[in-house]
């Protein structure tokens, strides 16, 4: 058996994250199969410490090409691949193994006014629905997630497995001292602070984020700052249009992207973490704020009730007034804080890379299964999620 795996998206948000703990898991749950990893050629290095049965091939097709539509399938026959695992939603109609596929939401077609046009949508719409019903099994990452692909696709539920995301475990360890000394003396973070960590783009909710901001400055915590961790913000001209509205200026900072070993200092320092988005598949920056103790306030909507469960205060995101209040009860309630910080800390050691990784490993053992692939690849019986249910 062998099995290969999409990993050119190595270094993007989420989808990136999705990848780097699923081999890293990998690596450390099976030495026996051998895997394929199709990547970026500056990527070869790194990859290759993952094992001896880890071998990397460099392909150079762009994501969402048309290219990736023949390169791809040519490079996986090419290499003997006998099982395809693509960790987004774009598979290419000419795979021709058993493949698995992991679709993490279905964002762009909750909201296409967020597309650049209408062929964009039609790309989208296209490859979601080919990739769910072409694959031998559909992965998704929450059960909201599951609900949104039923709605656009027809396909059986039983297809769909909900196989939980989790926090990368660097966040969860304390800092050394020196490490958050440098950090709050590098980005000048004396004073206390809201922080948002993810990309910026338009369904995250940044400008409503900024207006509840505001509010809560004028309700008394004029002392108060926002930091704004994620890309390239010169893209959305709404935010700066935004700070520039309510004269924010000296009061928001927009920091870009960090590493995450900087990130993880972040989550410390803050008061409270917000994050307000409209949609999101799983949602991992609450759980990374949560395993560092930090209090959440996130989005009643989407899969984040789901994530959060009774750990965070969540608000409804389309109201500014709303996030405000949630913003606003944290800062002011120590009893409050100390209470979400606990439950925070609780909840995010529900989830765990190596459950969820080692069922990932278990479906390609079905998968494989199923086309009488026995040998090098066992499935093995499934274990119980120990997560509960908000």
């Amino acid at each position: 058996m062998r099995i290969g795996i999409d990993a050119r998206k190595l270094h993007d948000f989420g989808i990136g994250t999705y990848i780097r703990n699923l081999l890293r898991q990998l690596a450390r749950l099976d030495h026996d199969t051998e895997f394929v990893l199709l990547c970026r050629h500056e990527d070869r290095q790194a990859l290759a410490s993952l094992g001896e049965n880890f071998r990397t091939v460099p392909e150079t097709a762009p994501n969402y090409s048309l290219a990736e539509q023949v390169k791809i399938p040519w490079a996986l026959k090419r290499e003997g691949v006998t099982l395809f695992h693509a960790p987004h939603y774009v598979l290419p109609r000419l795979v021709s193994c058993r493949s698995v596929v992991t679709i993490h939401d279905c964002i762009h077609l909750m909201f296409p006014q967020y597309l650049p046009n209408r062929l964009a949508l039609a790309y989208a719409r296209t490859s979601i629905t080919m990739a769910a019903r072409r694959a031998n099994r559909v992965l998704t990452v929450s059960e909201s997630s599951k609900r949104d692909i039923l709605r656009f696709v027809d396909v059986p539920p039983g297809k769909i497995d909900v196989i939980y995301n989790a926090y990368d475990e660097r966040f969860g360890v304390e800092p050394r001292e020196e490490d958050v000394a440098r950090v709050r003396e590098r980005y000048q973070l004396h004073d206390e602070f809201v922080l948002y960590a993810g990309n910026v783009k338009p369904h995250k909710n940044l400008a409503r984020l900024i207006e509840a901001f505001h509010i809560v400055r004028h309700r008394g915590l004029d002392h108060l700052k926002l930091v704004l961790i994620g890309d390239d913000i010169s893209k959305y001209a709404s935010l700066r249009r935004a700070v520039h509205r309510y004269q924010l200026h000296k009061y928001v900072r927009f920091l870009g992207y960090l590493p995450e070993e900087t990130l993880a200092v972040m989550y410390r320092l803050a008061g409270v973490f917000v994050f307000p988005s409209l949609y999101e598949g799983f949602g991992l920056p609450p759980l990374e704020a949560m395993v560092s103790g930090t209090p959440v306030v996130t989005s009643n909507v989407s899969s984040l009730p789901e994530v959060a469960g009774n750990a965070a205060l969540l608000v409804d995101p389309y109201d500014p007034e709303a996030i405000a209040d949630g913003i606003y009860k944290v800062l002011a309630d120590e009893a409050l804080r100390c209470e979400l910080r606990q439950k925070g800390l609780a909840r995010a050691k529900q989830f765990s890379w190596e459950d969820s990784v080692r069922r990932v490993r278990e479906i390609y053992g079905e998968v494989a299964e199923a086309s009488g692939g026995r040998k090098g690849l066992q499935p093995q019986p499934p274990r119980p999620s120990n997560l509960q249910r908000p």
